[in-house]
């Protein structure tokens, strides 16, 4: 499959996500299925491969039985999650001598069993996800020795019960810094993203500020009357009108009737207003002054005096002087 093509990086054969991720493999179910599902820790799709037989279901790459993927780079990489069931895979390869060897790897195995054309050997998987790293070119060395050389993977055949993310090809180990980012796993960590967002807002609130430019206050300026926002009407103070205090204490004689308490004072009966009076030659005499009382009051100040009946009676007068004497 890949023996023409430029062989460097990373080649990859399998990943769950995609339209179609089954287009190189050729799979094989009895008494189990094989189907996408979505995985709650890594929130996305995944190929599951279940069955009660670990040797009756599984996928195989290529699909056809005597093709080859003719893939030249040394290291098998596999993202996978452990079901806590029994688990088995198997690769082969062809060394240097033309000869096919294959290496079975499972979960059931408890020792390592090297024959001449098969090699078993057993794995420890972690709860949850997993990342496998198979040397190829290295344990085609140990088990056979110098004898024999990795050339290139032949088939890759995957059995139950697991679930895979991807499955690449690499020239050598590569680290999280220097490896693609479709090529990595990422698992959602509680809280992450919240802490993120919190960075995000944080950092936008710093703004740098230019040399010579005032630092803008973080709280807003007060609103200005046109932006001030309309009260209602419970809400609207209304204004107290100021009643005036009450005079206690005594003003000057001057002033008395101004500065008599209220209180004192009797109440004014209200009557006709008066006649006017033609005016005579003789002044009627001002007004007395009242002493104020004691305690610092004074007294309430007396209505005028009435003028003189000689005043008021003028008319008159001049009439009966006209009449003749009586005896």
């Amino acid at each position: 499959m890949f023996a023409n093509a430029f062989q460097s990086g990373f080649i990859s054969v399998f990943y769950s996500v995609g339209s179609n991720p089954l287009s190189l493999w050729d799979k094989s179910v009895k008494n189990g299925h094989i189907r996408r599902v979505v995985d709650d820790e890594v929130k996305s799709l995944v190929l599951e491969i279940s069955g009660t037989n670990v040797a009756t279901t599984y996928i195989t790459c290529p699909i056809k039985a005597r093709a080859s993927l003719a893939i030249k780079l040394p290291f098998l990489v596999m993202i996978v999650k452990n079901m806590k069931k029994y688990f088995t895979f198997e690769i082969q390869i062809a060394d240097d001598k033309d000869m096919r060897r294959r290496f079975r790897v499972s979960n059931f195995q408890s020792t390592t069993k090297v024959r001449p054309f098969c090699t078993t050997m057993p794995i420890g998987l972690s709860p949850g996800w997993n990342q496998i790293q198979f040397n190829l070119a290295d344990f085609t060395k140990r088990a056979y020795g110098k004898r024999s050389t990795y050339l290139e993977t032949v088939r890759v055949q995957i059995h139950a019960n697991v679930r895979i993310r991807r499955i690449y090809f690499s020239d050598r180990l590569y680290g999280d810094d220097e490896m693609p980012q479709e090529f990595k796993l990422f698992l959602p960590v509680p809280g992450t993203r919240k802490r993120q967002k919190g960075q995000k807002t944080g950092d936008a609130e710093k703004k740098p500020t230019v040399e010579g430019e005032a630092e803008l206050p973080s709280v807003a300026p007060p609103a200005t009357p046109a932006e001030s926002p309309k009260l209602e009407e419970s809400e609207v103070a209304t204004p107290v009108e100021e009643q005036p205090a009450s005079v206690d204490e005594a003003a000057p004689p001057g002033d008395a009737q101004e500065s008599a308490p209220l209180e004192a004072a009797p109440p004014a009966e209200e009557g006709p207003p008066p006649e006017e009076k033609p005016p005579t030659g003789e002044e009627a005499p001002a007004p007395t002054e009242p002493a104020p009382a004691e305690g610092g009051e004074e007294a309430p100040a007396e209505p005028p005096a009435e003028a003189p009946a000689e005043a008021s009676d003028a008319a008159p007068a001049e009439v009966a002087a006209e009449e003749p004497p009586t005896e």
